[in-house]
């Protein structure tokens, strides 16, 4: 249903998904995994490795093991280069974002889900308050967007933390906090 509301709901379609190995966005591969079996889709999992911390590359691959596991294609992309010493968040987001519109493109996947949901919606909301954004940059996160040629989709932004962490647990699925 909310592949539908996307109007993501044409068989075959291909998928691209980011994945850190958070309750978040563990839960949206496995449902996409079920909607890609349901309509004959193809989904692709992305963990991106910025490198950032000393065991980023082995949860990094224990992502993958786990999402292989499940049948789910999955590629670890790896930030090179060296990294920053101030604003690390931001550049880390605009490097996350550049690598993984990158490998959609490479693979030839037109949409990239992410995993934001209710309450991320409601962070934003109120960072963005809190620095002071006018009525246009206090508007929600949009479910779909497009953007330089990939569509990001966020089709669990009506759920909370609580029932994706839930689904995780139906699938017997750990997930790193």
């Amino acid at each position: 249903m909310a592949m539908e509301k996307l109007g993501i709901d044409k068989p075959r379609s291909q998928i691209a998904v980011a994945v850190s190995g958070g309750g978040d966005s563990l839960a949206l591969a496995l449902l996409l995994q079920a909607w890609a079996v349901t309509c004959g889709g193809e989904i692709l999992a992305l963990t991106v490795d910025h490198g950032l911390r000393a065991d980023s590359t082995a949860e990094a691959l224990q992502v993958q093991k786990l999402l292989r596991a499940r049948g789910i294609r999955h590629e670890i992309l790896t930030w090179q280069g060296v990294k920053p010493h101030t604003h690390i968040q931001e550049r880390a987001r605009a490097a996350r974002y550049a690598l993984l519109q990158a490998a959609c493109h490479a693979h030839g996947f037109a949409v990239l889900a992410l995993a934001h949901n209710s309450e991320d919606q409601m962070e934003t909301f109120w960072m963005r308050l809190a620095h002071g954004s006018g009525l246009d940059g206090l508007c929600a996160m949009p479910p779909l967007r497009q953007t330089d040629g990939l569509t990001l989709i966020r089709p669990v932004l009506s759920f909370s933390r609580a029932q994706l962490r839930a689904t995780c647990r139906h699938f017997n699925i750990e997930w790193a906090e």
